[in-house]
């Protein structure tokens, strides 16, 4: 085990479980101040609820033994295996475990945005328990635990399909099933604290650095690329949005923070694989498309308002399949077809698409069984008078 390695996984561990509640803050700020309360605590019961599954069996599910390509074996359940001692390449396995943790958690805190305003907690807590073990493992599975994708010739750097494609569709079908909110299209449901989404956003980016920086596993020049890289395709995305939103009117400081983010989720699966001029690519293009989807979804008025869909699936999508078109040997070792290597987008192509389907289909029906057992939403007058009061007793503002 190197000592400089497991001190950057260390710090890198902390970075990812401080975008959790950054998740929280910036969704929390877009609602309406009856619900504030609610959506932070979203975000701290993802923690909670996928930190204790992930120990118990769904890291095993993941990174175990593989079954037929699919998914783990439970050879790490309650971490059997995993002591002190034990190593994943240059850093104890313990933290490896760990660190992956932080990415499941955060991308059932980013499914929140599917739900907002309207959705028992308890119904939650058992739809992020279902998830987590039928969607969310098998992916990891599939392309980080030596599942049939990665058999496949398929990558995915620090999360682009595993977290963002999946997590994004899935919001997209959870969405549908619950349906729009009281008088939703009706009257106006406007952010009640931009400056909390901007602390929120603050928090990602920031975060962000050992999301992508981390997924080297080391601390070396492949784990800087990944970090300026990152940063670069954020600031393409954000200044993508804020020209947009200039061309319109006023450039939005949430629509530039949007853009910004819709950047770092496009960049996730590519950053490993990209150079700067790559990441400038993948950045003008995310804030492109996925500006395109968030006002396919207003017009549509489709009630998944927090934009998870829009910004964290379709920047994902985008980022997956751009690996096969802009990966780099230089950076490590990896050719798209700008370098002459077309099996490499067939291959992203195919596991994009299967990622897609797969987090719709299985989410949607999660959705649909959990609102025939014990019902999605809240009633009617419990959503009146906001989930801080209905779910928790508390109120964000006295």
């Amino acid at each position: 085990m190197d000592g400089g390695d497991t001190a950057w996984i260390l710090v890198s561990t902390a970075l990812v479980m401080l975008m959790t509640p950054g998740v929280g803050l910036f969704y929390a700020g877009m609602v309406r101040r009856k619900n504030a309360v609610n959506m932070i605590a979203l975000s701290f019961v993802s923690l909670i609820v996928v930190s204790i599954l992930w120990v118990v069996y769904a890291y095993s599910l993941a990174f175990g033994g593989d079954v037929s390509g699919f998914i783990g074996d439970l050879r790490f359940a309650f971490l059997n295996g995993i002591g002190v001692s034990e190593s994943y390449q240059t850093i104890p396995h313990l933290l490896f475990m760990i660190y992956q943790m932080m990415f499941a958690v955060i991308t059932v805190a980013i499914l929140t945005s599917a739900v907002a305003e309207r959705v028992k907690l308890s119904s939650f807590i058992v739809f992020s328990v279902l998830w987590l073990t039928l969607v969310y493992a098998p992916f990891a599975h599939w392309l980080w635990g030596n599942g049939w994708l990665a058999e496949l010739g398929a990558l995915d750097f620090a999360g682009g399909m595993v977290v963002h494609v999946s997590s994004g569709f899935a919001a997209l079908a959870l969405a549908l099933v619950i349906g729009k909110r009281t008088g939703f299209g009706e009257y106006g449901m406007e952010p009640h604290n931009v400056p909390m989404t901007l602390l929120g956003a603050a928090l990602l980016w920031f975060g962000w650095f050992g999301f992508n920086g981390g997924s080297a596993l080391a601390a070396n020049g492949l784990a800087a690329n990944a970090i300026v890289v990152t940063n670069t395709s954020a600031a393409v995305a954000g200044a993508v949005w804020m020209i947009i939103g200039w061309m319109k009117g006023k450039p939005g400081s949430l629509g530039i923070v949007s853009g910004a983010i819709a950047g770092l989720a496009a960049i996730t699966p590519a950053a490993g694989f990209v150079d700067v001029k790559g990441a400038m690519v993948i950045g003008l293009v995310a804030g492109v498309i996925c500006y395109i989807a968030m006002d396919f979804r207003i017009k549509r008025k489709i009630d998944e308002s927090l934009d998870a869909w829009a910004i964290h699936g379709i920047g994902g999508l985008w980022g997956s399949i751009a690996v096969g078109i802009l990966a780099v040997p230089a950076v490590n070792g990896y050719a798209g077809i700008l370098a002459g290597n077309f099996e490499l987008l067939k291959a992203q192509v195919i596991g994009a698409i299967s990622t897609v389907i797969y987090a719709f289909i299985v989410s949607y029906l999660l959705a649909k069984v959990i609102d025939a057992v014990m019902g999605l939403r809240v009633e009617e007058h419990e959503e009146y008078v906001g989930l801080d009061i209905s779910q928790h007793e508390e109120v964000a503002y006295t």
